[in-house]
């Protein structure tokens, strides 16, 4: 059933599908590394998660944007759209964190999480913020024109759709995205709407994992 109060186009949010590391906890930013197996089933049952919200008659989209991290590009390919490479789509930066579990970060940081404390070396929450407040003014400049689909990382897309909402970037913390999951935001006469939130298609063979 089509929403008649939907002013402009959606901006659809794609986790990228699972790596060794978000499979084990560990901070991931700047560290390329693959989709594992199972990321590649994510990746593409994701593209038919994405579809399906669509609808089979909706036109092509107005942005598609990827960050230039391998696992993102590769969910994008396996998820059949062609997006351009944007830098700002890139994963918050973690800095000494890469590649820890917050297990093991809270061995000499008690209680650190990435929404309350700081990572050292890496962005803080006002310059992460500022990425998603420029990827959103890109996107708002062609929702008149249809679609927008954002290819990325679950941490940054968090803070992204809290921004949409005129949030603060912690307020990411309260909107879950798993690897290959899909949030959308739209609009209510123009104003910011959350659609969905990590959409995700239901596999017995995954959820047993």
């Amino acid at each position: 059933m089509p929403v008649i109060d939907q002013t402009h186009g959606r901006i659809y949010l794609l986790r990228h599908g699972e790596t060794e590391w978000s499979a084990t906890g560990k901070h991931t930013s700047y560290t390329d590394i693959p989709l594992t197996a199972r990321g590649r089933e994510l990746a593409t049952a994701a593209g038919r998660v994405l579809a399906g919200v669509r609808g089979p008659d909706a036109p092509p989209f107005a942005l598609e944007l990827t960050s230039p991290r391998r696992r993102a590009f590769d969910t994008a390919e396996l998820a059949k759209l062609s997006p351009t490479v944007d830098d700002s789509l890139v994963e918050w930066n973690y800095g000494e964190y890469e590649g820890l579990t917050t297990p093991e970060i809270r061995e000499t940081v008690p209680g650190w999480t990435v929404w309350t404390h700081p990572s050292p070396g890496g962005e803080t929450w006002d310059e992460v913020a500022a990425r998603a407040d420029g990827v959103i003014s890109r996107c708002q400049a062609v929702l008149g024109d249809g679609d927008v689909v954002l290819i990325g990382h679950g941490h940054f897309s968090r803070v992204l759709t809290a921004r949409y909402l005129g949030l603060s970037p912690s307020a990411g913390v309260g909107f879950k995205l798993d690897a290959g999951g899909l949030t959308v935001l739209g609009d209510e006469r123009g104003e910011p709407r959350l659609d969905h939130v990590n959409l995700v298609e239901l596999n017995e063979a995954w959820l047993s994992r």
